[in-house]
């Protein structure tokens, strides 16, 4: 049941427990007690809402930074992963299989910001071998959600 609660939650974490419980056929002071649970033990780790800057007028840059290092004795690459998710740019950092070691999503206000984060924070860390930045030009699905457009794509009527 409590993959169930999650999934609910994933999905729209403004579900209330009442909710949850008609959807699942459970009371809801059980659904409530399993919520609190998987807070406080860190299975629930944020509540998010995904924004649409654009409407507001707030745009902001994004980027994806691929990053090389040498995986440190002992630790592999969690130490060098640790230093750079320390960074309030760094909104989220992945392990990757591939050609390169790490990925950084990375957020600010200006190209120039990122930039400067790469060059002034990441790139000097030691352990780090190589950068490649992708600017992200336009943002169409987040976490499931369709940012832009929405509409059905009109075909041409295919005449036989």
């Amino acid at each position: 049941m409590i993959k169930e609660i999650l999934k609910i939650l994933e999905n729209d974490s403004r579900t209330t427990p009442q909710k949850i419980a008609t959807m699942t056929g459970k009371p809801a002071a059980e659904v409530s007690k399993i919520i609190k649970k998987a807070e406080k033990d860190g299975t629930i780790l944020k509540y998010k809402t995904i924004v649409n800057w654009e409407k507001v007028g707030d745009e902001q840059v994004s980027a994806l930074i691929e990053v090389r290092v040498a995986p440190q004795r002992d630790v592999g690459f969690d130490s060098l992963a640790e230093r750079i998710y320390r960074f309030p740019e760094a909104r989220s950092v992945y392990l990757l299989s591939g050609t390169y070691d790490l990925l950084v999503l990375v957020t600010a206000k200006t190209m120039h910001e990122v930039a400067n984060f790469v060059t002034k924070k990441l790139a000097l860390i030691e352990g780090v071998q190589g950068t490649t930045s992708h600017f992200m030009l336009k943002r169409y699905k987040e976490d499931g959600e369709i940012l832009a457009g929405g509409e059905e794509t009109k075909r041409q009527p295919v005449i036989l």
